[in-house]
């Protein structure tokens, strides 16, 4: 490798002996201390859904359809931008400062959040939040998946991502207690979950001071001292004998890795897998932002369900949501990546064109309606969650934050910035074809998604992660 920065050759098994450690008590500290902001993830954009009839009665923000519709935009949009900033910053300076920075910045959004007085500032309160959700997203993914075996990665990856839907869920049974009005006035308890949540993210904080920061990252930036310290004190928490560790791997750490160097790996020779994380990204988020947004609004206009009674329908989908990665997580290491994910994403948009002419012809009632969400997401979450999985594995280590971010940034914002604005415009209409041509638009790019895996996948399941894609300081 080129530049000033360059070094000498180094050989390193540190990407070995973290592959051969079996699952111990730190994996799981691991997994609690960062998975656990995609429950409060969760929790946010449930509350959010649920609350947006709430939100328009004139004791609370008064807000319209496309307000409400609007305010997911401005999350989202935050979350695009927190996305691409930190996911450089995170391969610049490192998982471990990262994700506590950016876990501090949500946990300023989301409590003042609850202080929004009126469209505009809860808007820019929801922006903030989405600030630090798109952030976490780069750095802990990347965190994860270089602290975790290979053997592991995949139901890891999907559960933690899948955790999403446990926030899901406490959100929903909150809005029931919270927006009934009668254990507090209805001002009052739509902004209490925003309170709850930057308390709990406050918890989480102080648990990730005992996670550290990842050795595979620490020996391709100059820290080869660094990243043995690290490695052998992981080894001694995991406190099991253990075999040698097979394999080691050259590289030629430096401390920067410029954007020209990033962008010719993902543009030159991983062009397909960026068309394939692209693909996959722009899908998902379309079709859960479309729908979980907005979905408090068409149970509210199409099926007459009260304010206050919008969580029990979302409740047992976002438990569905959940389940799915759960039990079908380990699936993407044993069965494989690639038929896993073409499988997930096809027969997810195959169930969601039925769903679209049935809403269509108005023949869904509203628990009808979410018994076939719960179908569907019950497949689409674990596809949702292996495109996280995907961007993260399938680059070089230098730039798999940014990898993370930018496909999750250009998904989010082809997909996931202007369905629930388009989908609050197509509520707000009144015809309920018009929702059906947005679901049957969603179920599209759910099968295109699968067609590309099918051709252009990558079979990552057991493998390292510097088999899956060399790392660039592997190259002189």
């Amino acid at each position: 490798m080129s530049g000033a920065m360059a070094r000498e050759a180094i050989k390193t098994d540190i990407p070995a002996r973290m592959d051969r450690l079996p699952w111990s008590r730190f994996h799981l500290l691991v997994v609690i201390a960062l998975g656990v902001t995609w429950v409060l993830d969760g929790l946010e954009v449930t509350i959010v859904g649920s609350i947006g009839p709430i939100l328009k009665d004139k004791h609370t923000l008064a807000l319209t359809d496309q307000q409400v519709g609007l305010i997911a935009a401005f999350y989202v949009g935050g979350a695009v931008i927190g996305a691409l900033v930190f996911g450089w910053l995170t391969d610049r300076f490192g998982r471990r400062l990262i994700f506590n920075i950016t876990l501090g910045i949500y946990m300023a959004g989301v409590l003042a959040s609850a202080f929004a007085w009126n469209f505009y500032s809860f808007a820019l309160f929801n922006c903030v939040t989405g600030l630090g959700i798109g952030g976490e997203y780069a750095a802990i993914n990347s965190a994860i998946d270089e602290l975790i075996p290979a053997r592991l990665r995949g139901r890891v990856d999907l559960i933690v991502n899948g955790s999403y839907w446990a926030g899901a869920a406490c959100g929903a049974g909150a809005s029931l207690l919270l927006l009934s009005g009668k254990l507090v006035a209805i001002d009052i308890g739509w902004r209490l979950p925003f309170a709850i949540g930057a308390v709990l993210s406050a918890g989480v904080l102080f648990l990730r001071r005992f996670v550290p920061e990842s050795p595979r990252w620490q020996v391709t930036h100059g820290r080869e001292q660094e990243a043995k310290d690290t490695t052998a004190d992981i080894e001694r928490k995991v406190g099991k004998p253990l075999p040698a560790a097979k394999g080691t791997l050259e590289v030629h750490p430096r401390k920067v890795f410029g954007f020209g160097l990033i962008l010719r790996s993902m543009l030159g020779k991983n062009l397909g897998r960026s068309f394939l994380a692209l693909t996959l990204m722009v899908a998902q988020a379309f079709l859960f932002n479309a729908v979980f947004f907005t979905y408090g609004l068409v149970l509210t206009r199409y099926y007459h369900v009260s304010d206050a009674r919008v969580g029990i329908y979302i409740l047992p989908l976002a438990v569905g949501n959940f389940m799915g990665p759960v039990l079908l997580g380990h699936l993407f290491d044993t069965v494989g990546r690639k038929k896993m994910i073409a499988g997930t994403y096809g027969l997810a948009g195959i169930l969601l064109a039925g769903v679209a002419v049935l809403f269509g012809a108005g023949m869904l009632s509203a628990w009808t309606q979410t018994a076939c969400w719960m179908a569907i997401f019950f497949v689409a979450s674990a596809a949702a969650s292996s495109a996280y999985l995907t961007a993260s594995e399938i680059f070089p280590l230098e730039t798999r934050a940014m990898a993370i971010a930018l496909f999750y940034a250009l998904g989010t914002l082809i997909g996931g910035v202007t369905a629930p604005a388009l989908f609050g415009h197509l509520i707000g209409s009144g015809h309920a074809w018009a929702v059906a041509g947005g679901y049957a638009a969603a179920a599209v790019l759910m099968l295109a998604a699968a067609v590309c895996e099918v051709f252009l996948g990558v079979e990552a399941a057991g493998k390292s992660l510097e088999d899956v894609a060399q790392p660039l300081s592997g190259s002189a």
